[in-house]
């Protein structure tokens, strides 16, 4: 019985090792700096898929203070695709681009505010600096 549970264990562990994050460090990235225009939107239905607000582009679920943008289809070209690490000005932490906006917008994030819509109103839109992590080999030179 002992083996048993201790195979058990050692499956397990085997599985959630395949779930982790990859190491990144032996990889070498660089930040790259873009000026976009930024809007706010919330999880809701007239604001996203009214069968699935919280549910975002790439299957991700979305829930109030999660820290997660929407890109314009025209960035994803530059790197900003899913779970790409992103700082904005005058915003703490490292946001994560979790979905992607409607193909009528260019070069515009959207920055997700879970469901507070004075806060989504009161930010507005506008230009914003954002810096974001791409490996040094996949940028490539006009």
């Amino acid at each position: 019985m002992k083996k048993i549970v201790l195979f058990c264990v050692f499956l397990l562990s085997l599985g959630c090792k395949q779930h982790q994050e990859p190491d990144t460090t032996e990889i070498p990235y660089q930040w790259k700096v873009i000026e976009v225009t930024a809007t706010a939107y919330n999880s809701l239905p007239n604001q996203t898929t009214r069968i699935h607000p919280n549910i975002a582009a790439w299957g991700d679920t979305l829930r109030p203070g999660d820290k997660c943008i929407a890109v314009s289809r025209d960035l994803l070209k530059n790197g900003l695709t899913h779970n790409t690490r992103v700082k904005l000005d005058n915003f703490e932490g490292i946001y994560l681009v979790k979905d992607k906006m409607n193909k009528r917008w260019k070069n515009r994030i959207d920055i997700y505010m879970g469901q507070d819509v004075k806060k989504a109103l009161q930010w507005g839109k506008r230009k914003l600096k954002i810096k974001y992590i791409v490996p040094t080999d996949s940028i490539q030179e006009p």
